[in-house]
């Protein structure tokens, strides 16, 4: 492929992925269609979001090699820095993604999640060979080599080392790193001792290869981070990222007691490569995106560039005299010696998206908007395409305010605005060690946005933000449920109703025992009352506000009303269980699991099937589901499709 300047080849993140949707299409759009079709007629718009996104990476002679995530199967691309295009494509028969990889020689070795399956590439070849695996745990987040080529990883959520050896085919377990820590993120090796970055709560642990004896070396005054999250080593130097205050340690390993401290301005380090001839640390930095130099001579730290704002450098290579960086779908090059970055789309360079598991849904009417990772796809209704906007993050919620779309995005809890023709445009940051956003509401009467989130992993206390887009004014309220997220959010006549879950940042054991529903007035900005709807459920996972009522739905599949006036449960009734989602289409309540729809009528809390055998798959959360706003749709998934259900 030609080399493309940087802002060429970034556009092309969003533009160059234009794709026609699926071709289910019969001869006219489906809403034209759909003008005479009985209520349940299902039409199929094609895949609902595609995209090429990659996380682990890997250089063996001259071509870097990336994995997939969040599409299936997995696609290992091997990027030929030299001609500029992948020329090597393996598929992988298991996994939802892979963050982890490591070359022995001319084989790469990939780790995969759900589940955490341990593969061998044959990269002179063609063989794919699943050699290990790490059950019951379902994540391998990271990979290192040894020098004698022994392999060892990372996992989750039982926080294990694991060993591997291609020599033998043995395998060892280490091992929890630390009791009571669900993840390994970050793992390096030399000669005798494995280096294991632990969280959600920082540690540093030193392991003998040979004894399995463990110690930790992470400084007493850094325990107070969440992460280890990213590891480098190269001549006796050990680099060690902390989250989330962008801190980097460069510690002696003949010695650990010896180290040095560089702060960055950034909150993450998410990449890290050690230049022992130069005597620099380069560094990935979110959520500017930057990337920096630390010269150890000087002990200065610079920009040498941004690729974009948002940028995820997942890994950094050195390759003479340039750095080599892996961002999202694209391969970039930093010249040391011009200062010159360039950048090649990895789409347009041989790794053609895929159907992705979406995160979240809207539609305005005219377009339907369906989110992954790194974009938004965007449904043009009328025209039949779809296109791919990119984005710096997930947006986890989508809410259509006054003709544009509002963002909610993990990470970093950001708000971003994007116009139906336009790119999404980040404008604030929720902070308060806020995360990832769990639900979104707009209040036409208020004037605004608000937003529900969870803390920051190893972090108790979630968050109620109250955006308002005419003045830009952010407020936020932390655990305003004791200990406890807020997963759903609605609102009415000045009070924004909150439902809770007890699950707080990832890596943490839930303090609390049951969700609460709260009322917050906005006026006042306090919280005025709270209960607890239904006994046992640990999570309200949405919440419609309709008439005098207040209906909301827990994991457990019971779906409640309670009085506005009285704050009392005035009836119950049960769902399919699932995932499920709730959207009010005029006086209904329409519901999905993702398997199928049904409909609640709410006077008398009877649910009566709608639609069925969807099964829908997407990413976490619930069941992906919104409504046309003149009430004459429903837009849901089916498998991977985006598909309009009539009403």
């Amino acid at each position: 492929m030609r080399r493309t300047a940087l802002t060429a080849a970034l556009a092309l993140v969003a533009a160059a992925l234009a794709v026609p949707t699926g071709t289910a299409h019969a001869e006219a759009p489906a809403a034209v269609q759909a003008e005479a079709a009985p209520p349940g007629t299902v039409t199929d718009l094609g895949p609902a979001s595609e995209v090429t996104s990659v996380n682990g990476s890997e250089l063996i002679d001259g071509t870097i090699y990336t994995a997939t995530g969040g599409v299936s199967p997995i696609v290992v691309g091997g990027y030929d820095l030299a001609e500029q295009r992948v020329d090597k494509r393996y598929e992988l028969p298991t996994g939802g993604g892979a963050w982890a990889t490591a070359a022995v020689g001319t084989d790469l070795y990939v780790g995969t999640y759900e589940p955490g399956d341990l593969y061998r590439i044959d990269t002179t070849g063609t063989a794919v060979t699943k050699v290990a695996d790490v059950s019951p745990d379902r994540y391998i987040w990271a990979l290192a080599t040894a020098p004698d080529g022994v392999l060892y990883g990372g996992t989750y959520p039982n926080g294990r080392v694991f060993s591997y050896d291609p020599a033998t085919g043995a395998t060892r377990d280490y091992g929890v790193a630390v009791p009571g820590e669900q993840y390994v993120r970050s793992i390096a090796v030399d000669a005798t001792t494995i280096y294991a970055g632990v969280g959600a709560h920082a540690h540093l642990i030193a392991i003998d290869r040979v004894t399995g004896a463990k110690r930790e070396i992470l400084p007493p005054e850094f325990a107070d981070r969440t992460f280890v999250g990213t590891l480098a080593l190269q001549d006796g130097l050990l680099a060690a990222a902390l989250s989330p205050t962008g801190t980097m340690l460069l510690i002696d390993t003949a010695d650990p007691s010896r180290y040095e401290v560089v702060q960055t301005p950034d909150s993450f380090i998410t990449a890290i490569a050690i230049d022992s001839e130069r005597n620099d640390v380069y560094v990935g930095t979110r959520p500017s995106g930057t990337l920096r130099r630390y010269d150890r001579d000087t002990g200065q730290l610079s920009t040498l560039a941004v690729p974009y704002d948002g940028a995820a450098f997942g890994r950094i290579f050195v390759t003479g005299d340039q750095l080599r960086g892996v961002v999202t779908n694209t391969v970039v090059t930093y010249d040391l010696n011009t200062g010159e970055l360039t950048g090649v789309d990895l789409t347009e360079a041989g790794m053609p998206p895929a159907p992705e598991l979406a995160m979240a849904i809207a539609t305005d009417g005219g377009r339907v908007y369906v989110s992954g990772k790194a974009g938004v796809q965007v449904h043009d209704l009328a025209g039949g395409t779809s296109t791919r906007r990119f984005l710096p993050g997930e947006a986890k919620a989508m809410t259509p305010v006054a003709g544009e779309i509002w963002m909610s995005v993990y990470t970093l809890a950001y708000l971003f605005r994007m116009a139906p023709d336009g790119d999404p445009r980040r404008v604030t940051t929720i902070g308060h060690d806020q995360t990832r956003p769990l639900d979104a509401t707009w209040s036409p009467a208020d004037k605004l946005l608000v937003v529900g989130t969870e803390p920051e992993y190893g972090r108790y206390g979630g968050a109620v933000s109250f955006y308002d887009p005419r003045s830009g004014a952010l407020d936020v309220h932390r655990d305003v449920i004791t200990d406890q997220s807020i997963r759903s959010v609605a609102v009415k006549h000045g009070t924004a109703f909150l439902g809770s879950s007890i699950n707080a940042g990832l890596g943490t054991t839930p303090r609390a025992t049951e969700a609460r529903l709260a009322g917050f007035d906005l006026a006042t900005r306090t919280k005025t009352w709270e209960i607890t709807p239904v006994p046992g459920a640990k999570q309200i996972v949405d919440l419609v506000a309709t008439g005098d009522r207040i209906l909301g739905l827990t994991e457990t599949s019971v779906l409640f009303a309670v009085d506005q006036r009285t704050r009392q449960v005035v009836a119950t009734t049960t769902v399919a269980s699932g995932q499920n989602t709730l959207v009010q289409v005029g006086p209904a309540i329409y519901g999905s699991n993702g398997r199928d729809v049904w409909k609640l009528d709410p006077a008398t809390m009877t649910v009566t099937p709608f639609v069925t055998g969807l099964n829908a798959q997407w990413y976490g959360g619930g069941a992906l589901l919104t409504a046309a706003p003149d009430g004459s749709a429903l837009y849901a998934l089916r498998g991977r499709n985006l598909v309009r259900i009539q009403l």
